[in-house]
């Protein structure tokens, strides 16, 4: 690892909602390419998402139908297409991360 800050910056947007922002330890995806996890200081990549669910610190999950993933600097953009249950799940991840 390159520091000592396991962490990294993680936003999940739509053109519609900010759907999750948050400093995490991991995001796991399913791409056009395959399935991968992303960890801090990963290599920077684009890449285009299937239809799955976005799983972060391998607890919360996110549904999305598709989307595109960029990852730079130690900040990780997701870019989505909502399914019907992503905003009633992101909503609940909010409110647990609350408590």
């Amino acid at each position: 690892m390159a520091g000592s800050n396991s962490y990294f910056r993680c936003i999940i947007l739509s053109p519609k909602n900010l759907i999750f922002e948050r400093e995490i330890t991991s995001v796991f995806v399913s791409s056009d390419k395959g399935e991968f996890e992303l960890l801090s200081y990963h290599y920077p990549l684009i890449g285009n998402l299937i239809a799955g669910d976005i799983v972060i610190d391998q607890v919360d999950r996110i549904p999305v139908k598709s989307g595109i993933i960029r990852f730079y600097a130690n900040e990780c953009t997701i870019l989505v297409e909502e399914t019907p249950e992503t905003m009633m799940v992101a909503k609940e991840i909010s409110q647990s991360a609350k408590v």
